[in-house]
């Protein structure tokens, strides 16, 4: 046998063969294994990393829009009166009731003074408006209160895209002042417009669906529950809200005198006119708006009464008297209530006047028909007849004097409930439920009349200074029919304590 040929280790003859790689079983193999983990760790890192930083692009870029928007209009920073206009905008693809609807406007109160709300203009009506200032009972910067606002049943249903259109809002003072708006969280000077403002929120069954809350995260919602009276504080962020409280009755006019003072322009758009003009009765021509005022009462309902205030020094240039009545309300027959605070003593000054407190529904004297229905209360009498009395008075035709009266002898000093009802037939005349005087036949109101409360004097007796005030707390009225004076409290207390201020129905009659 000759020597073996070297082997190639390929096959290919003349090559000599790569000698092997020892193995290093102790480092080689689990180097090369952690490079490789590694590696596939910095990539899941910068995968996490970039998709962190585009998440909130892609987020935003994706969210469902609002289900509502809720635009905003500012006022003055500094007024007598806060004027927060706020609309709404359904920007969800559904119809949504505004009944399910609830807004909040933050403020600051700035001293321990009470806020009052009234609504000045809104396309759904402002008897279906409600509203109630409320103190947070977790303040936070530029948010101590809110304003609340929801809906009645009857407000209506806004389709998607649609807009409530301007809810004329005012916050002010019952006891005047101005308001420095600017450390307010909701106010914007900025807002001349209606725009969207995130610092009111809104509320859709309960669940917060827009703006930022004081609290800068998702505080509980408002839910649906029973109503608190408006003047009343609530719980803050998170309390509960009033859910929608059912339309009101057709048919009715009531208000408890939630105003900032006779300029208001709520009182106008309301139906009422303080009155300026010349004639009487009593001291002709000395009609003014100084004597009208709308002071807190803590312990009046709602906590604002009407005040009419007739001054004077004994001369008719030194005289002034108050009057407001509605006007442009068609009232004929039905119920007229009013609850009174009558005064058998000056405010200031000397007693003695002939003055005159009255409560009264009047027709215009120029019609061929003619209606008055006349509550009036003289403490120290008047016309040659002694006091104290109050006089009810049917009168058919003021022309020619025709008329039928009778005079109740006893002090009133003091709050009474007054009511005068016109139906089927009978004019009825009540004080605190007791039947004073009923008239029927051809004295029966056959024209539209309206609502008046005035103090004024009968004459000028005496000279000096000398003040006299009456106030009225609120006025119901039932159209057509004649209810007794429990039927009236229990529907004025319904009233007020769902939230109403104002109300009404009568077109809906």
């Amino acid at each position: 046998m000759g020597s073996a040929r070297p082997s190639t280790g390929s096959g290919r003859p003349g090559r000599p063969a790569r000698p092997s790689r020892p193995v290093d079983s102790g480092r080689q193999q689990p180097r090369r294994r952690a490079w490789g983990a590694l590696k596939l760790l910095l990539l899941v890192v910068a995968v996490v990393a970039g998709g962190t930083a585009v998440y909130p692009a892609w987020r935003d870029a994706h969210q469902p829009p609002p289900e509502l928007t809720v635009r905003y209009k500012a006022g003055a920073a500094t007024a007598t009166t806060a004027r927060p206009w706020l609309e709404i905008v359904n920007t969800s693809d559904r119809p949504v009731r505004l009944g399910d609807v609830a807004l909040r406007y933050y403020y600051t109160a700035d001293g321990p003074s009470p806020y009052a709300f009234n609504c000045v203009q809104a396309s759904m009506g402002c008897s279906d408006v409600v509203g109630r200032s409320v103190a947070a009972d977790a303040p936070a910067a530029g948010a101590d209160h809110y304003l609340e606002i929801t809906f009645t049943k009857a407000a209506g249903t806004l389709a998607p895209g649609a807009k409530s259109g301007a809810i004329g809002l005012q916050l002010y003072r019952p006891g005047g002042g101005k308001l420095d708006q600017r450390n307010d969280r909701s106010y914007s000077p900025a807002h001349d417009t209606f725009q969207a403002s995130e610092q009111v929120t809104g509320y859709l069954n309960g669940k917060h669906v827009w703006g930022d809350e004081p609290s800068g995260g998702a505080a509980a919602a408002p839910s649906r529950s029973a109503s608190a009276p408006a003047s009343a504080p609530a719980s803050g962020r998170g309390s509960r809200a009033p859910a929608a409280r059912p339309a009101p009755p057709s048919g009715i006019v009531f208000d408890d005198f939630h105003y900032s003072g006779p300029q208001d322009p709520a009182l106008h758009a309301h139906g009422w006119l303080v009155r300026t003009s010349e004639g009487g009765p009593g001291i002709r021509n000395t009609w003014s708006a100084d004597g009208v005022s709308f002071p807190a009462d803590k312990d009046s309902l709602g906590g604002q009464v009407l005040q009419l205030r007739a001054t004077t020094d004994g001369t008719r240039q030194g005289t002034t008297q108050a009057e407001v009545h509605t006007t442009g309300m068609k009232m004929v027959t039905g119920t007229f209530a009013a609850r009174i605070h009558f005064t058998d003593r000056p405010t200031s000054g000397g007693n003695g006047d002939h003055i005159n407190e009255s409560f009264y529904m009047i027709s215009p004297h120029h019609r061929a028909r003619y209606s008055e229905l006349d509550n009036e209360y003289q403490p120290n009498g008047g016309w040659g007849a002694p006091g104290p009395r109050l006089d009810t008075t049917t009168w058919r035709s003021a022309a020619d004097g025709d008329r039928v009266t009778r005079a109740t002898t006893s002090g009133l000093d003091g709050w009474h409930t007054m009511i005068t009802t016109a139906a089927n037939g009978v004019v009825t005349y009540s004080i605190d439920g007791k039947v004073l005087f009923r008239t029927s036949g051809a004295y029966y109101p056959t024209e539209a009349m309206s609502v008046n409360f005035n103090t004024w004097f009968v004459d000028l007796p005496f000279t000096g200074k000398r003040t006299w005030d009456m106030q009225v707390a609120w006025f119901y009225h039932k159209a057509g029919q004649a209810q007794s004076l429990s039927q009236v409290q229990k529907a004025v207390s319904g009233l007020a304590g769902s939230g109403t201020s104002w109300v009404n129905t009568l077109g809906a009659s």
